[in-house]
């Protein structure tokens, strides 16, 4: 990928390059949009799920258990 520059690098050959890296990126970017949306939705339902979990087991804990007995 290399090329051979014939005299000094100028300012639009660095502004072209640039644009060719950019372009690249947009489109990395743009496929692996949808992957992190969906990695993030699975992150948050989890987080919530063991929320859920971790609060039910406490408030398990910290009932009372009242015994009725008949004499």
């Amino acid at each position: 990928m290399a090329t051979e520059v014939s005299g000094p690098v100028s300012r639009d050959d660095i502004e072209s390059k640039l644009r060719e890296i950019k372009g690249e990126v947009d489109t990395t970017t743009e496929t692996a949009k949808p992957y992190v949306l969906a990695g993030a939705a699975v992150v948050v339902v989890a987080a919530i799920g063991l929320a859920y979990l971790l609060g039910r087991r406490r408030g398990r804990k910290r009932s009372a258990v009242v015994e009725i007995r008949r004499v």
